[in-house]
């Protein structure tokens, strides 16, 4: 309770000390842009008649300036400061701690720069997939996206008959997840859904190997290759 009540007066303090600051067009063309927030999100940083504003998690919200490099965010309840990397000449987004440290947090990108997330989210599945995989490779144990929120998406997409983008997504599980006998599961029945029996088949028989007990696969392997013989 002390220590919502302290935070609440900290926000209100420093509501009351934000500064009016005449930002240069210099300071606003360096600083403008899009910074990652992480592997699913950014922040984007934006100036409107000479106010400071940044758009996160969908909204816009406008920051408690201290200094003209330097603004409180109460959603994020962080200490933000425009900064230069002194070794790399990155900008970023740096979070200040309470003692003054300086954390070279958020790094500046290009402003069409788009997290595998926000791929997803805009239907660009290949973009998706590939961003997910190289976030795998730069750290393997640690998990970007879980199994059945890629699968929720895609049977959301076989719902609204989006065959073709629903195999995509299951597609991405496959190579997210390739270890999983039920990643091979939902892609064979969106590829029988949309009528392509050979791939149905090529993936139901995948599953099966993979876990015997999936009397599903067991069955459509089992029913496509009896059709196969009397063909």
């Amino acid at each position: 309770m002390k220590s919502t009540f302290y935070s609440l007066f900290l926000i209100i303090l420093l509501s009351s000390c934000s500064k009016n600051i005449q930002y240069s067009a210099e300071h606003i063309k360096e600083t403008s842009g899009r910074y990652i927030f992480n592997e699913n999100e950014v922040v984007d940083v934006f100036y409107k008649d000479n106010d400071l504003y940044i758009k996160w998690k969908g909204a816009s919200r406008k920051p408690v300036v201290l200094d003209e490099n330097t603004f409180f965010v109460a959603d994020m309840y962080q200490k933000l400061r425009f900064a230069v990397h002194p070794d790399t000449k990155k900008r970023y987004l740096a979070v200040i701690s309470e003692d003054d440290e300086v954390n070279y947090q958020y790094l500046k990108v290009d402003d069409d720069f788009k997290t595998p997330w926000m791929y997803l989210s805009n239907g660009e599945y290949d973009k998706a997939t590939e961003g997910y995989l190289e976030l795998k490779k730069q750290d393997s144990t640690k998990t970007y996206i879980e199994e059945h929120e890629v699968n929720r998406l895609g049977y959301n997409l076989l719902r609204n008959k989006e065959y073709e983008n629903a195999i995509k997504v299951f597609e991405m599980n496959v190579a997210l997840y390739p270890e999983s006998n039920n990643v091979y599961d939902s892609l064979a029945d969106a590829f029988l859904r949309s009528g392509d029996s050979l791939q149905a088949y090529t993936n139901y028989k995948k599953a099966y190997e993979m876990n015997t007990g999936n009397e599903r696969a067991k069955e459509y392997v089992k029913n496509y290759e009896k059709n196969k013989q009397t063909d």
